[in-house]
């Protein structure tokens, strides 16, 4: 009697090339997005900004730039624009100045706990407002609430005041916490959101550039 053919799906064989297969195409992949995933989130360089080439983490000098968010037709969601430079505090940073302030900031934030109740970059708790655009929040511009309620004239000065003093500036009934910011790790802290600010972080927080401009239609 004639032998019957054996099944692919049944052969041992078969099931052990498929699986390396399978196996060295998924680690070719997993390489690939390794290293696309590296270049994505690379801090850029103060060259990179004079030159005017855009990178998803900017440099720390981007505290000396404009920073928008605008809707990219393109893309779908608001995308991060840097402009023209703008003094920071009174003054242009220096490559070395901004990272080490920025460093001041990150460790400020991470000592006071900020994340405890606010939201950083889609990481900690919803029971204060996000951060991760809070330097674009029309509530700092000139003529928003923020600038008025502290008499200062500049967006990251108010905020710094806010961040020294936030029981004499009340503004909503969860009122923010005085954690003994001083001015020093106050001004870090505002260099840290403003970099924050410029990254792209594909459209997050979601609709935020609409809710900009409705504040501001108002």
């Amino acid at each position: 009697m004639a032998e019957q053919p054996k099944s692919v799906w049944r052969s041992i064989s078969f099931w052990r090339r498929s699986a390396a297969w399978v196996t060295g195409f998924a680690t070719i992949l997993l390489i690939w997005l390794t290293f696309d995933t590296m270049s994505q989130i690379t801090m850029g360089t103060d060259a990179d900004l004079q030159k005017g080439v855009t990178k998803r983490v900017p440099a720390p000098t981007v505290i000396n730039y404009h920073i928008d968010y605008k809707m990219s037709k393109k893309r779908g969601h608001e995308v991060p624009v840097i402009g023209k430079k703008e003094p920071f505090f009174g003054k242009e940073w220096s490559p070395k100045e901004a990272a080490a302030l920025l460093h001041l900031g990150k460790l400020t934030s991470q000592a006071k706990n900020c994340m405890n109740c606010h939201t950083l970059l889609g990481n900690g708790a919803y029971y204060a407002p996000d951060l991760t655009k809070a330097w674009l929040d029309p509530a700092w511009s000139k003529n928003g609430s923020m600038m008025a309620m502290t008499g200062k004239s500049t967006r990251e000065e108010a905020m710094a005041e806010f961040l020294q003093h936030p029981s004499k500036y009340p503004t909503h009934a969860r009122m923010m916490p005085n954690l003994g910011i001083t001015a020093e790790e106050a001004k870090g802290l505002v260099a840290f959101l403003k970099h924050m600010s410029s990254i792209d972080t594909n459209g997050f927080p979601r609709n935020f550039a609409k809710e900009e401009e409705s504040t501001n239609a108002h």
